[in-house]
């Protein structure tokens, strides 16, 4: 869904990100970083510093993929690492999540009698599998797998609501609903495709 105005708003500041002197594997690396950073900020229960970090690294991985569009340094390794930096970023915040409840740091909820940090680890098993799906489905021959209606924007903005509203739960939830009807989603489109 966000994946069209990301690349909108990357093409947007192509010409403003050119004098950037760092790399694009760099900016990667250093959005990595301010992810883990915001997992010790929400293992700590500090919700709102934890949305704010994921915003900022969001930030960073929009814009690593634009410094390279601009400087002309587009390479597969670019890409491999920009995907293995989200998905241990994506793991690293949700950690992060579970810690802070599992240390009371965060306020234990139960929806549907569920601990709130047993449908963290859901949301994390849906996000995995979104990207393992497309990944996949992509190595076997389908052109494109941009679609579904949870992809890493999407979630990291339910995330970021959520902890921003006090509503961290219901964005968990939602959060798990949601990647499982995308892994349905692509999963219907990989075979369409493949057939």
């Amino acid at each position: 869904m966000f994946i069209e105005l990301k690349d909108t708003i990357r093409k947007s500041i192509l010409p403003l990100v050119s004098w950037i002197p760092l790399s694009p594997n760099s900016l990667t690396i250093i959005g990595l970083l301010i992810s883990i950073w915001a997992a010790v900020v929400f293992s700590a229960g500090d919700l709102k510093g934890g949305a704010l970090l994921i915003l900022l690294s969001g930030f960073f991985d929009m814009v690593d993929g634009a410094v390279a569009r601009a400087k002309a340094c587009m390479t597969a390794f670019g890409a491999v690492l920009d995907s293995v930096c989200d998905r241990y970023a994506d793991a690293i915040i949700f950690t992060g999540i579970i810690y802070g409840l599992i240390a009371g740091n965060i306020a234990q909820q139960f929806i549907f009698s569920v601990p709130l940090w047993l449908w963290v680890v859901f949301a994390i098993m849906g996000s995995y599998l979104v990207s393992y799906i497309r990944s996949r489905a992509e190595a076997a021959g389908v052109s494109s797998m941009n679609i579904g209606i949870a992809e890493r924007p999407e979630r990291m903005l339910i995330l970021v609501a959520g902890s921003l509203s006090g509503y961290l739960g219901e964005a968990i939830f939602i959060i798990v609903v949601l990647t499982h009807i995308t892994m349905v989603q692509r999963l219907l489109h990989a075979k369409r495709s493949l057939a």
